[in-house]
C-alpha cells in the first residue's frame, strides 16, 4: 500500500495537516493506498505554484507545448499497465476496460496537441478609416479540474490536454473515491520534462474543494461529476465571476422503434446500461421500447443479460465488475425497492449476488424491471448501476415527450431506420449529445455537452478546445 503526499511545484510535500484517507478496493474492500486530506493552505500553495508557472509556460509556442505533452504521452504507455491494474485495484473497473481507458487519457492529450497550430483569432474591418480590430485567443491562467471517480484518469486527461496546450497551468484535485491512478501522472509529468508548477495536484474533500473553487488565483473551473456538487461550485465561483465548465449527471432514455435493426439495437442497448457498471453519465438509465416489437425485443435482450457474469474484475471473462461503493449499493437497493412498492416487477436480478466471492466488496446483479410507469422515482432518478427500467409505448409522440420528461439532458440513444424520425428527434429531443442507432460513447471531435442540470460549457472538439482561451480585442489605428 503507497501513501502518497501532494505534488505542488514540481514536487511531492506533505500537507499542513495529518488527516488522511484510505482508498479501498471495491471487489475486496482491501485498502490500496492513502492521500493527504489538503488544508486551504495547501491549495493555496499549488495554485500560486501555477500562476508562477503559467508566466513562462505561456511564453512557450503552441507547438513547444505540444512537444511536451507527447513526451508525457510516451511515459503514460509506457507505464499502461501498472496504470490500468491501479485503475481497477482503486475503482473496481474491469482491467480491461482500464486498459482501454489509459489509451483513451492519451487520446485526449493527442487531440489537445493537434490544435497547437490551430489557435486562431480573427481579424475584423473596422468601421473607421485606418483601422483594424485584431482579436486574439490567450490562455485563460489557471484552470482548476475536478474529477469524478468513474473514469478517474480519463476525465484528469481530458482537461489536462487542452488546458496545457492552450498555454494555462493547472491544479488537479482528483476525485476522493479513486486519485491514486491521477497521482501517479505527476511522476510521469517530471520524466517528460513537464516545468515544474505546470501540473499540480492535490487531494482531499470538500475544504479543499472549496478553497480551490473560490480563490481569485484560479481563473477557470472544469468538472465533472454530481449535479448537486456542480451546483454548489457554481455557486462558490460566482462571487469572482470565475468560468465554470461543468459536466454532470444524466439520465439518458433509449428509444427503441419498431423499424429498428432488433439485433444492433440489443447489442447497443445492452453495451450502454452495463459499460462499467453502469457508472457512466451517458449510460441507457432508461428504456422505451415501442410496443410492437416489444416481445420480440426483450427476448433477445433478455437472453442477452442472463449471460452476463458477474466476478473478479481482474479476470478477462467477466462482464460486470463492483460497484464503487457501498454508498452506490444501498442506492440501487432503495430504488429498486420503492418501484416495486410501485408496481414495478422483476425481470432479472434486483438483490446483491450470494457466494463466497461475493463476502467482500460492494456488488449488485444485473437487474431488469418491467411494469415500469413513467412518473416512478427510478425513471426521474439516476441509477448509475446496472438496473434498468423498461417502458412500452405507442407512438413518437409519445416517447418524445417520455423522452423529454427529465431534470437532466446529457445524453439519448435511439434506434430507428426512418429518416423522418431521425430528422424529427434531432430537432425535438432535449439533450446535448444523440446517438443514432449505436450505442454510447462519444468522441474527441464531438463536443460533449449537456442540457438542463446536466451541465454547462461542454467539453471536447473545437468548441471544448475554446473554453480555455480568453478573447482579447485591440482596436489598431495606422497611417496610410
Amino acid at each position: 500500500m503507497k501513501h502518497y503526499q501532494l505534488f505542488i511545484n514540481g514536487k511531492w510535500v506533505d500537507a499542513n495537516t495529518s488527516s488522511t484517507d484510505t482508498i479501498i478496493n471495491p471487489a475486496n474492500e482491501m485498502p490500496v493506498g492513502t492521500v493527504p486530506n489538503a488544508s486551504a493552505d495547501d491549495v493555496q500553495a499549488a495554485l500560486e505554484a501555477a500562476e508562477n508557472a503559467q508566466k513562462s509556460w505561456r511564453r512557450l509556442s503552441a507547438r513547444q507545448r505540444a512537444d511536451l505533452l507527447r513526451a508525457f504521452i510516451s511515459e503514460i504507455r509506457k507505464n499502461k499497465e501498472f496504470l490500468a491494474q491501479l485503475i481497477t485495484k482503486e475503482q473496481g473497473k474491469l482491467l480491461k476496460v482500464a486498459r482501454f481507458e489509459v489509451e483513451v487519457t492519451c487520446s485526449f492529450i493527442e487531440y489537445a496537441c493537434e490544435w497547437a497550430r490551430h489557435i486562431e483569432g480573427d481579424i475584423i474591418p473596422s468601421d473607421n478609416p485606418n483601422e483594424q480590430i485584431w482579436i486574439h485567443k490567450v490562455p485563460k491562467g489557471v484552470v482548476a479540474a475536478i474529477t469524478a471517480w468513474n473514469f478517474p484518469l480519463a476525465l484528469a486527461g481530458r482537461k489536462l490536454g487542452p488546458a496545457l496546450v492552450t498555454g494555462n497551468t493547472i491544479v488537479i484535485k482528483p476525485t476522493p473515491e479513486a486519485p491514486l491512478s491521477t497521482l501517479e501522472l505527476c511522476n510521469l509529468a517530471n520524466k517528460a520534462g513537464i516545468p515544474a508548477g505546470v501540473i499540480n495536484m492535490i487531494t482531499g474533500g470538500v475544504e479543499a474543494g472549496k478553497a480551490l473553487v473560490e480563490n481569485p488565483i484560479t481563473k477557470m473551473i472544469t468538472m465533472t461529476g454530481g449535479t448537486p456538487t456542480g451546483q454548489a461550485i457554481a455557486r462558490s465561483a460566482a462571487q469572482n465571476l470565475t468560468h465554470v465548465q461543468l459536466e454532470l449527471g444524466g439520465k439518458a432514455p433509449c428509444i427503441i422503434f419498431d423499424d429498428a435493426n432488433l439485433d444492433l439495437a440489443v447489442e447497443g442497448a445492452l453495451h450502454s446500461r452495463f459499460d462499467n457498471c453502469g457508472q457512466v453519465c451517458t449510460c441507457n438509465e432508461r428504456m422505451y421500447i415501442q410496443e410492437g416489437i416489444y416481445d420480440e425485443f426483450m427476448a433477445k435482450f433478455m437472453s442477452k443479460v442472463k449471460k452476463l457474469k458477474v466476478g473478479d474484475p481482474m479476470r478477462e471473462d467477466t462482464d460486470i465488475g463492483p460497484k464503487m461503493n457501498e454508498a452506490g449499493v444501498v442506492h440501487l437497493e432503495k430504488m429498486v425497492t420503492e418501484s416495486l412498492d410501485q408496481g414495478a416487477s422483476i425481470l432479472w436480478g434486483g438483490k446483491r449476488p450470494e457466494g463466497p466471492e461475493f463476502d467482500k466488496g460492494f456488488w449488485y446483479e444485473p437487474t431488469i424491471l418491467s411494469n415500469v410507469r413513467q412518473d416512478m422515482t427510478i425513471v426521474q432518478e439516476e441509477l448509475f448501476g446496472p438496473v434498468l427500467p423498461v417502458i412500452k409505448f405507442k407512438s413518437f409522440d409519445e416517447v418524445i415527450d417520455y423522452a423529454n420528461d427529465s431534470d437532466f439532458g446529457l445524453a439519448a440513444i435511439v434506434f430507428t431506420n426512418d429518416m423522418n424520425k431521425i430528422m424529427r428527434l434531432h430537432d425535438e429531443l432535449e439533450f446535448g449529445e444523440i446517438y443514432i442507432n449505436r450505442g454510447h460513447g462519444e468522441q474527441h471531435q464531438g463536443f460533449h455537452n449537456g442540457l438542463k442540470l446536466s451541465g454547462t460549457g461542454g467539453e471536447d472538439g473545437r468548441y471544448g478546445i475554446e473554453q480555455y482561451l480568453e478573447k482579447k480585442t485591440t482596436y489598431i489605428k495606422y497611417q496610410r
